[in-house]
């Protein structure tokens, strides 16, 4: 099949050309094979299929509570807007709590894998253990009554369960046993430093044993400083990535521009959502807590602390590009560079030949007209 008078995201930048694929892509570029049958792009734009690698939940439905049916509910509402690949992200939670959650995401993920329906949803392609290595004084929205010390055993023991799916592991580097946690669990999958109250020193340690991304920048961390700069200066001087939630109510849109300035290509869009995204103003539940979305903005019920966002991926690129970030760049670090964070970007994250057919066309206003995952149209406008 073919797509052809189109703007294709190559790189990072725009090309008019079109693109040929059947399950994977053959061929993308201004000067692609004619075919008779070639559908008309109307000049859109087209976009790898954005990659969430930190989405809790969405449509009522939480990654936590082991329902196989919530997830496959949450990957059609994520591929509906134009995510084609997410890691579900689990909560602080007990171990049975976890492992239960680890089961249910490996059936879904075991479900698509087999070449089964996938219901129009979005490809699970990991998970994401936030919890529940984190610390006490920032745990933020995480359950602070089961918190543990970092445990390789312990995250052993939820990976084999999830069938090796973990692709992200979050850890307070000033935790006991954190720099031993790191120096054993690097190999397995990526560790990101998060949720603490580390200092610059303590970050850098933690970076050369081998933790080489950070979980939603500036939040749940101490603030930099200038004399004490803390784990966002720390990321900048290690070279690691870095994850941004652009809801527009985590952070300040002149700190979206800063981070972009100072972390470029380094940095990740993700939507951290709960089961209010995609859902009217109401009271919801994160990982067994309470949680009120009221105009946009979710937070513990009862306070004033953010619980995580109620957007869709695409919202935040979208917002990014209202906040003054170049679209490519927007676009850029919601796909190429999560792929990347999660070892996966040999598969998706971007429109070259040998990749998945994952790919969203995008109208001039950035509405989405259609969502290619595999080759096939999951939802067309």
């Amino acid at each position: 099949m073919k797509i052809r008078n189109v703007r294709l995201f190559l790189g990072k930048s725009f090309v008019p050309g079109g693109i040929v694929f059947d399950q994977i892509i053959r061929e993308a570029g201004p000067q692609v094979r004619p075919e008779a049958e070639a559908i008309d792009g109307g000049g859109c734009l087209l976009i790898p299929g954005l990659v969430d690698i930190h989405t809790h939940a969405a449509v009522g439905e939480d990654a936590s509570d082991g329902r196989p049916e919530g997830l496959e509910k949450m990957a059609r509402y994520y591929a509906a807007g134009g995510v084609t690949s997410w890691c579900p992200a689990t909560m602080t939670l007990p171990e049975d709590a976890l492992i239960r959650a680890m089961q249910a995401i490996s059936r879904v993920y075991k479900k698509q894998t087999g070449n089964q329906s996938r219901s129009g949803g979005a490809r699970i392609v990991g998970i994401n253990l936030e919890g529940p290595f984190l610390s006490l004084a920032r745990c933020g929205a995480q359950n602070p009554a089961f918190l543990k010390a970092p445990d390789p055993d312990l995250f052993d023991r939820l990976n084999e369960a999830s069938g090796g799916l973990i692709r992200l592991v979050t850890v307070a580097p000033e935790l006991p046993g954190a720099m031993d946690f790191i120096r054993r669990v690097r190999h397995k999958c990526t560790v990101s430093l998060g949720h603490t109250d580390a200092d610059y020193d303590s970050c850098m340690a933690a970076f050369e044993a081998g933790a080489s991304h950070v979980t939603h920048l500036f939040n749940a961390m101490t603030p930099p400083g200038h004399r004490a700069p803390g784990l966002p200066a720390a990321a900048f001087d290690s070279g690691v990535s870095v994850e941004l939630i652009t809801d527009g109510q985590h952070i300040h849109p002149a700190m979206v521009r800063l981070a972009f300035s100072l972390f470029r290509d380094r940095l990740a869009l993700i939507s951290d959502s709960l089961a209010c995204a995609g859902m009217p103003d109401g009271q919801y539940r994160l990982g067994g807590q309470a949680v009120t979305l009221l105009n946009g903005r979710a937070v513990l019920a009862g306070t004033d602390t953010l619980a995580g966002s109620a957007i869709h991926l695409m919202d935040g690129v979208k917002k990014a590009a209202a906040f003054g970030i170049p679209l490519e760049t927007a676009v850029y670090s919601a796909t190429a560079l999560p792929a990347k964070v999660i070892g996966m970007d040999a598969c998706i994250g971007s429109l070259e030949p040998g990749k998945a057919a994952d790919f969203v066309l995008l109208t001039p206003d950035l509405s989405v007209k259609a969502v290619y995952i595999d080759g096939k149209p999951v939802t067309e406008a």
